[in-house]
This record gives structure tokens, sequence and C-alpha cells, in this order.
């Protein structure tokens, strides 16, 4: 389904073709047509083989993908997502992954269906590849170990700390070789980030399910860059929760426990829930994959029921730090740049409130104090470089 989405959105299957036939592999074809799922248009990819596969181990498979003239690229990540499925197995089974038996996915159709999927995004000239949730759904599957739970044990290993999504069917919709393509070859996941749409592609499954067995590839340019005066600093992991039941003696506290645990910020907002009850927002900032521990301090300190999460890219200012003298004391100041230019500057309340208590005066005193020395010491700085200008 991977290979043939990204067939159907413009990846010529004659490219992809030719990519795979330095491969050291007999006996397969590889067969493309259009099929129908719930009335959509598809590309069905299906690679006929006729010969009872032996049993491969990675570095076979790593032998046969070095030995096939490959791309460089396409090289490197079919040995990636391969690596990883057997580091997987192998937690799976209690063995090292070099001795990882792969049944299915070392057949002759999953290498071509691996390798064609990633020669596929390489012809595509695709830079990055994003998730949406992965579907998580429930029955028995059965395999070369027998039956198995679905998710399959070697599915959850991979998916560890990606988004799922649940979905209430008896059906294996997340395979072991799926899993180890998305995992292995996404940089992110949660969702479409902003995009300027060109292609969108089907790729068809086999079984019958309740709702079109498709899988969806949508190609598309980054939204125009940021201006050069600001920057992303990667992701963050959003946390929130509606809280209509916690005393409001305890949000304080709530707060110092999720700072106390890491969080880069948490904060509280009113709102007003359904018939017309008063409630409270909680929304926590945290590190893209550090979060684990704050969901904890949430479950266990406000009773909630449950909370959403979502990730979300960041844009900053280019930010220093520096530490001034005034009468009261030393104080750190935050300085934020834009174009390399001062914007702003921003004294540290926690210094301010310790010298004011200190040497007993109006907080803002120390604060304007501070603010003073800082575009003080900040002018000093910016006379040498003027002078060479």
């Amino acid at each position: 389904m991977a290979l043939g989405s990204l067939l159907d959105a413009g990846a010529p299957p004659e490219g992809v073709r030719a990519v795979l036939s330095g491969l050291p592999l007999e006996g397969w074809t590889l067969e493309v047509h259009e099929e129908k799922r719930g009335g959509l248009r598809a590309t069905k990819v299906k690679v006929l083989t006729g010969r009872e596969q032996p049993h491969r181990r990675l570095p076979d498979i790593v032998e046969i993908i070095r030995a096939g003239g490959l791309p460089e690229p396409v090289a490197r990540d079919a040995v990636r997502v391969f690596t990883s499925l057997a580091r997987a197995e192998a937690r799976v089974h209690g063995v090292s992954p070099d001795r990882v038996h792969f049944h299915e996915t070392g057949a002759v159709d999953a290498i071509v269906e691996i390798i064609g999927t990633v020669a596929a995004l390489h012809l595509l000239q695709v830079e990055q590849v994003r998730l949406s949730p992965l579907p998580l759904s429930r029955g028995f599957v059965q395999c070369a170990h027998g039956t198995l739970p679905v998710p399959a044990p070697a599915v959850l290993e991979l998916i560890r700390g990606f988004p799922t999504r649940p979905a209430e069917v008896e059906a294996e919709l997340v395979t072991p070789t799926g899993a180890a393509l998305a995992v292995t070859l996404a940089s992110t996941a949660g969702g479409f980030p902003g995009l300027i749409v060109e292609e969108v592609g089907y790729g068809a499954g086999t079984a019958t399910l309740p709702f079109p067995n498709l899988l969806r590839a949508v190609l598309g340019r980054a939204e125009p860059p940021l201006p050069s005066r600001l920057r992303t600093e990667g992701q963050v992991t959003v946390l929130e929760t509606v809280l209509d039941d916690v005393n409001p003696e305890h949000h304080p506290y709530v707060l110092e426990r999720l700072l106390a645990a890491g969080a880069l910020d948490a904060y509280l907002t009113p709102l007003i829930m359904k018939k017309g009850r008063p409630g409270i927002k909680l929304t926590v900032i945290a590190d893209a994959d550090e979060w684990n521990s704050l969901v904890t301090v949430i479950l266990k300190e406000t009773g909630t029921l449950g909370l959403r999460v979502r990730r979300e890219d960041r844009v900053v200012l280019d930010r220093r730090m520096l530490t001034v003298d005034t009468d009261y004391g030393p104080v750190r100041v935050k300085v934020a740049l834009l174009d390399g230019r001062v914007l702003r500057v921003k004294p540290e309340f926690e210094d301010c409130r310790a010298c004011a208590l200190q040497h007993r005066v109006p907080l803002r005193t120390v604060s304007t104090a501070a603010e003073r020395a800082a575009e003080a010491l900040l002018a000093q700085e910016r006379q040498p470089a003027e002078q060479q200008e």
C-alpha cells in the first residue's frame, strides 16, 4: 500500500523497477494496476513470486541491499528500515538483532516492497516524511510464529513514542513492515504540517474492511520559509485538559509541580463549559519527546479522566542572557534579538524580587534600574561594531 500510494502520487513505476533491477534476487515481478476501493480509484501493487523463500537474517538482507547497486540514499534508508524491524523482533523474541529470522518480511516480496517504497520516495525527491496518528485495531493475525494479537508485538515495539488512534475493527491495519517503514522514514508525526498540496496518491490494500482499505500519500511543498529574523526551534508537545471540579486553591500547586517536573510552561485559562458551567483549561508545554512524566502529574494532581496531546512547531526570536549590576545588586536580563538587533530587554522577575525585598524598595524600581543598565551595556557593545562599519 505504501508503494502503491507513492506510485499513484507520481513516482514512475519504470523508475522504481530500474532501481530494483540490480538486486541479486530472482523470480519476481512487480505488477502495478488500478483498482477501486469504496468507489475511490487507487493503485494496487503486487510482487509476484514463484519460488519458495529461504529464511533470511538481517546480515543476509543487508548483503542483498549492498550488492544491488542502489543509489546511496536508497541503500542507506533500506538498511535502516530492516535494522529497525530486526531490533523490534529481537526484543520480542529475546535474541540479538543479527539472529532474528525474517519470515514474511524476509521474503522476496517484502524486500522488494520495502526497497521499492524507499526508491519511490527518492525518485519523488521527498525531503521529509510526516505521519498521521497510526490506527491501532484489535483481533488476531496468523503468521509464521502462529496466532498473534493485533497489533502484533513487533508493531508495538516499533511505534513506541509515535501518536496512535483507536480503530474499532478486527483486522491488522498496521503490519510490522508498514510500521518499520513509517517510523524509520518519518521525521515527525502528528498530522498535516503547513503544506502546499501538489499531488495525492492512494494505495489499495487487499483485505475487505468496513471502510475503503486505502493508504493516502500527500505530496507538497512546505509553506514559504520564515523571515530571516525568526527561526524554528523544533517541536513541542502540548498537553491540554479541562477542569471543572478541582479546588481552585490547588491550581498554583499543580502549576508548580508541572514546572518542577520539566514543563517548559504551564498556564490556566478560564472558560465556560457545556450547560454554562465555569471551568479551567490547563495547558502544558513540554519538550517534544519528554512529556510522559507530566501526564502522570496531571492525572494524579487534577483528577481529570483524560487529556489531549498534540505536537506543534515552535517559532522563537533569538535570545541571549546577560547579567547587569544595579544599585540593588546583580540582575539577570533576557535580551530578545530581531535580525541581530535588540528588540526588547526583560529583567528576570525573581532576581528583581530578591533585590527589592533585600533593599526594601519597590519592585518596579529594581526592574527599571536593571532595564537601564542592560540598555547601557548593550549600547557600549554596539559602538565598536558601528565604528568598524
